[in-house]
């Protein structure tokens, strides 16, 4: 019989992981259906729905996560684990990938709703809560008008934006 124990060269880190961060994304486009969102659109949402607190302005929802320094070192890896999470969630048929005139967006699929109303824990509703309040604050608008938006409220982040918007793309 098999050893049940972990590999310890391999240990487990749910916290940001691809699978945490693909439910995230999935929670995300869903609240923002029937919109597609793009990479980089989803790397700044991705960071939102966890970190509200960093918006400015009336009735924004507590962060799910703790407002830790060093945070700009988070953005710069973020985006290359969303794009992996959204794979992840592509294979298994919950999100779709679209072909646009500007390049690849992405959609929650027609499966998306029955997996995420099985997801019922405290956190998974706070987490659905913050992300329709963020639908409801980017949802109509356009990628400029986002980054225009991210930039005036979230002033702090403009730099660490650029630095990920222009940075290579590195292949696994």
């Amino acid at each position: 019989m098999g050893s049940l124990e972990r590999n310890a060269a391999a240990p487990s880190h749910p916290f940001n992981s691809t699978l945490e961060t693909g439910i995230r994304a999935l929670v995300v486009l869903e609240a923002f259906h029937p919109r597609h969102c793009d990479l980089l659109e989803m790397t700044w949402l991705d960071h939102l729905v966890v970190h509200t607190g960093d918006l400015d302005g009336l009735d924004v929802p507590q962060s799910l996560h703790p407002d830790l320094p060093n945070r700009a070192g988070e953005l710069l890896v973020r985006r290359q684990l969303v794009e992996k999470s959204l794979r992840l969630m592509q294979q298994v048929h919950l999100v779709d990938v679209h072909e646009t005139e500007e390049g690849i967006a992405f959609g929650s699929s027609e499966d998306a709703p029955s997996y995420l109303d099985l997801l019922q824990t405290p956190y998974s509703l706070a987490l659905k809560e913050r992300a329709r309040w963020i639908a409801e604050q980017f949802a109509g608008l356009t990628t400029d008008e986002m980054r225009a938006l991210i930039e005036t409220r979230i002033g702090r982040w403009t730099a660490d934006f650029q630095i990920i918007e222009k940075a290579p793309r590195i292949e696994p």
